[in-house]
């Protein structure tokens, strides 16, 4: 398999001849909370974009995001999918052609979605998003552990339920997450951010500002270099729940053009140019029966379980977007980040294959 005969190879080429191993590769997991396969490979939902009820100013809506073909579509309003990754990278999980992602996971939320991606269990007893600590082991935890990534593992999230899906409390990794009511000294935050989010947000809900969570994880990476990070997105999963559409498609787009900004930052930083892969993806799917039906997720709500990912860097062959029929599944990415972790710069892996 082509994939073991990578990983043979790697690891020979570390222990051979007394020769310099290459430096481990730095890995990125980037999450948006339950932003649709619809959306990504068709763009813009015309029964969506169209409909004043989840759409404000469908006229500014339809001049920002609608094209005839969904090829021009997804081109809008993923800019940096269409134009990088479609052409450097993978995106898998177009069921038009049979390409086919699912979360294993029977209850299809949050909570149960980032446990499977995180550590490849579908755990029956998670079936809320209630601040339960978590006793399954995720690959953050695994792979700090290991003396080529100790001390340059963290996660940031929108959600503030992370440290809990993270089990901070047996880990003791550094996760800034949500709206800290104090500022953890192992991530650290610029003095004006920390201002920004203390005095200049009224609301404080359970999902901080995707920009203030993106500006934090920034400086933090320029500061301290880590190797692996987890950065995780919410908005998109709040304004859907809330019935606008709109705002969905502008949080998707910001999305897009952080994802951007964040692959410019590391190819032109050494140390992270040319060993840095980006895995994106979601927790779950969202309703796609009815117009309706987009606004939710659960076990029962048809379309939940159905996602999407998508990965750039020197670890991926530059297949594009994937139209074999196959059927992934969310479990097994801790399975595929630890592949990752172990090529040693050896590039040209096929997801799934």
């Amino acid at each position: 398999m082509k994939i073991a005969l990578l990983l043979l190879l790697g690891l020979l080429g570390n222990v051979s001849y007394g020769q310099p191993a290459a430096p481990p590769p730095n890995i990125f997991i980037i999450t948006i909370d339950g932003f649709r396969w619809q959306e990504v490979f068709g763009g813009a939902d015309s029964a969506l974009l169209h409909d004043t009820r989840f759409t404000q100013d469908t006229a500014l809506a339809k001049m920002m995001y609608w094209a005839v073909s969904p090829q021009e579509r997804r081109q809008k309003l993923l800019p940096f999918f269409w134009t990088v990754i479609a052409a450097k990278g993978q995106l898998q999980g177009n069921r038009a052609y049979g390409n086919e992602v699912d979360v294993a996971n029977l209850y299809r939320m949050s909570y149960a979605g980032y446990n499977e991606m995180l550590t490849g269990t579908t755990d029956l007893r998670i079936f809320s998003n209630s601040k339960k600590w978590n006793n399954n082991l995720n690959i953050l935890e695994k792979l700090a552990s290991l003396p080529a990534y100790q001390g340059k593992v963290v996660a940031f999230s929108s959600w503030d339920v992370f440290p809990y899906i993270l089990n901070q409390q047996r880990n003791q990794l550094p996760i800034n997450s949500g709206y800290p009511s104090a500022i953890d000294s192992s991530t650290g935050q610029p003095a004006m951010l920390q201002a920004v989010q203390q005095y200049g947000v009224a609301n404080k809900g359970a999902t901080r500002y995707d920009l203030l969570t993106f500006v934090t994880a920034m400086d933090y990476i320029e500061q301290q270099l880590p190797k692996v990070v987890y950065l995780s997105f919410g908005e998109a999963d709040e304004f859907a729940h809330g019935g606008r559409y709109d705002l969905y498609l502008q949080s998707a787009h910001q999305f897009d053009n952080l994802l951007q900004a964040l692959w410019y930052k590391v190819q032109t930083t050494p140390g992270y140019a040319n060993n840095t892969s980006f895995i994106i993806t979601t927790d779950h799917g969202r309703g796609s029966k009815n117009p309706a039906a987009w606004q939710t997720h659960g076990p029962l709500v048809q379309g939940s379980g159905q996602v999407w990912r998508a990965a750039l860097g020197p670890a991926f062959e530059p297949l594009g977007e994937i139209r074999e029929p196959e059927k992934q599944y969310q479990k097994n990415l801790p399975k595929l980040v630890q592949q990752v972790a172990f090529m040693n710069g050896t590039a040209g892996m096929a997801w799934g294959r």
